[in-house]
């Protein structure tokens, strides 16, 4: 059955932009008494003051989640604030773009740190409240990056594939509590601004390959994981696309990846090598910033041939696959 949500404490972090900003909006307007957490208090302050104004309770805690002791801090407040934590979404994360070797031991490090470690300190840090209370939902906004291997984000993608196995792990040592639930969401590439906000060591524009979904959409999921949770949940029909791609055809997808990111940045415009976000908040003037500005603006060209050539190369190994088993020796498939 559905779950309400008013009244219920939820814990967000990285609430201050993009999903996790849509996410507190969404969750305010089911009557949810919000923990909002990221590192820039000042946005911290106007994101409650908008969920106030949508007629719930908002706290501010401003929180690194790279921080293991700040985490704890943020959950005991939370208990503090609402009497206990339903719902916690680790949603904080960040990521560094650019050839392996190109891009500072120091931004691989923080990208896990951000990514991986600040997934296992939130979950270290609510689920005794969730065993003392016996129940409890924890949300954890992935990406498609944890099911594809994307060349030049060899940090974040380890850090994705990281959480996965984390939450699945976690999960397991979780299935003889019936109403503790553990959720993954996996986004295929949203218009927020992560894009700005990341490390860029490529010398070239940066902008997610289209069809590039509203942060909305992946709002509504984690909403919905909270009144109904599920334990995988992928958001934009490309995610389920090219994750299904991969499985059947690793090699293809891979080699059709890198050939045509190679191309885009030949072709793509210069840009200054920057740290964006990664070790400290910097701000970055996009609204409301739950948009990035991606919806609309860019050039799907590269984008769509890239969705393309790897949806065609799965197509075509798991035809290859298929007519391989139904033209073998009925002996061999035993």
């Amino acid at each position: 059955m559905q779950q309400s949500l008013h009244g219920a404490t939820v814990v967000i972090t990285g609430a201050s932009s993009g999903i996790g900003r849509a996410t507190a909006l969404t969750f305010a307007r089911q009557g949810a008494r919000l923990v909002l957490a990221a590192r820039r208090a000042e946005v911290l302050a106007e994101v409650v003051a908008e969920c106030e104004a949508l007629g719930a309770q908002a706290l501010a805690v401003p929180t690194d989640v790279t921080d293991a002791q700040a985490v704890q801090r943020l959950a005991q407040a939370a208990a503090d604030f609402g009497g206990r934590i339903d719902v916690w979404v680790n949603n904080a994360g960040i990521g560094a773009v650019g050839p392996f070797t190109n891009v500072p031991l120091a931004a691989h490090e923080q990208v896990l740190r951000t990514n991986l470690f600040g997934a296992l300190y939130g979950a270290y840090a609510v689920l005794p409240y969730f065993r003392r209370q016996r129940r409890g939902t924890l949300i954890n906004v992935i990406s498609l990056g944890a099911w594809l291997p994307e060349p030049y984000t060899v940090s974040y993608s380890a850090s994705k594939y990281g959480a996965r196995g984390l939450m699945d792990t976690l999960r397991t040592e979780l299935s003889e509590e019936p109403h503790i639930h553990v959720c993954d969401v996996h986004p295929a590439y949203i218009d927020t601004p992560g894009f700005q906000h990341g490390a860029n060591y490529t010398g070239r524009v940066i902008k997610p390959a289209p069809p590039v979904f509203p942060a909305q959409q992946v709002a509504d999921a984690i909403v919905g994981l909270a009144q109904r949770p599920r334990a995988t949940t992928m958001v934009g029909w490309t995610a389920t696309a090219l994750r299904l791609t991969y499985a059947l055809a690793p090699g293809l997808t891979q080699w059709a990846g890198l050939r045509l990111l190679k191309r885009y940045l030949r072709q793509a415009q210069p840009a200054p090598i920057s740290e964006g976000s990664v070790f400290a908040p910097a701000p970055a003037p996009h609204g409301t910033e739950i948009s990035g500005g991606w919806g609309s603006s860019q050039p799907a060209g590269a984008g769509r041939k890239w969705l393309g050539a790897a949806l065609a190369a799965g197509f075509a190994a798991g035809l290859y696959a298929w007519q391989r088993h139904a033209t073998a020796p009925a002996q061999s498939r035993v």
